[in-house]
């Protein structure tokens, strides 16, 4: 689910939801069940950044791109063939940042634009996850616990890391919201992260824009995806985590994909 909001007049979030079996690209439905038995998985978020339209642009351009530059050697990596994964990754992040920055060149309107991008593509057993910026991959898994796969690519994220300082003095430095990496923006250089996690069914994902994190603290996160109230549960869980963000501040836009696993019934 996205929302645009209480402030912000437009949505500079985008997200993206196909499954691909190397021959094909299909679009997912906002919500929905399918097999990850002969086909892979692509779920991300992009939160764009820059004056007048630009940053709603940037976010399409992101989530388009994935699609448009998705090689071949996808589905031979997601085989396990040698560490592929990462190289695609990296070379999608590539793609895309030189994309922004030649629009940010060629345009004046485009000038100083920009995005995150968070990304998870999903296998049999394996997920890989590659992200730059401030939007946010949570793992849930089905034992119990809650961890950011991610680290926000900003000043205020490194010191949380480094335990300087907690998420509450994260939550109002006034640097909060600085980055100092993202795609195009102007960076003339980027180091995306990418990861991968083996998992099991009942274990979940969420992927969200900053506007989600800006309502609702990791421990509001955990409770409306495994301990919701009998309201909240009847929700999809997308939907109660947007609402909940957009009843608790509602000052930017707010984008949430959960992704859940589950075992496979037998042949």
């Amino acid at each position: 689910m996205t929302h645009r909001g209480r402030v912000r007049p437009n949505n500079e979030d985008a997200f993206l939801a196909l499954n691909f079996d190397g021959h094909e690209l299909r679009f997912l439905g906002k919500t929905g069940e399918a097999s990850a038995r002969k086909t892979d998985f692509v779920f991300a978020v992009s939160d764009g950044m820059g004056g007048a339209n630009s940053g709603e642009f940037a976010s399409r351009i992101a989530v388009d791109h994935i699609t448009k530059l998705m090689p071949k050697s996808f589905r031979m990596a997601a085989m396990g063939l040698a560490s592929g994964f990462t190289d695609v990754l990296l070379e999608l992040f590539t793609d895309i940042h030189q994309v922004m920055l030649r629009h940010g060149r060629s345009y004046e309107e485009c000038a100083g634009m920009g995005a995150t991008l968070s990304l998870c593509w999903l296998t049999p057993q394996w997920l890989y996850f590659g992200h730059l910026g401030d939007s946010r991959i949570y793992y849930l898994p089905r034992e119990g616990g809650f961890t950011q796969l991610t680290n926000d690519h900003s000043h205020v994220g490194w010191l949380r890391r480094q335990g300087k300082i907690n998420e509450r003095e994260a939550r109002s430095h006034p640097l909060r919201n600085a980055l100092n990496q993202a795609l195009g923006a102007g960076h003339q250089f980027i180091d995306p992260q990418v990861g991968a996690v083996g998992y099991q069914p009942g274990d979940r994902f969420l992927i969200c824009s900053d506007g989600l994190t800006d309502g609702l603290w990791d421990r509001a996160l955990h409770d409306l995806l495994r301990e919701p109230d009998p309201a909240a549960a009847a929700k999809d869980p997308a939907r109660r985590l947007v609402e909940a963000s957009l009843e608790a501040s509602g000052r930017d836009n707010i984008t949430a994909i959960v992704i859940e696993t589950e075992a496979e019934p037998a042949p």
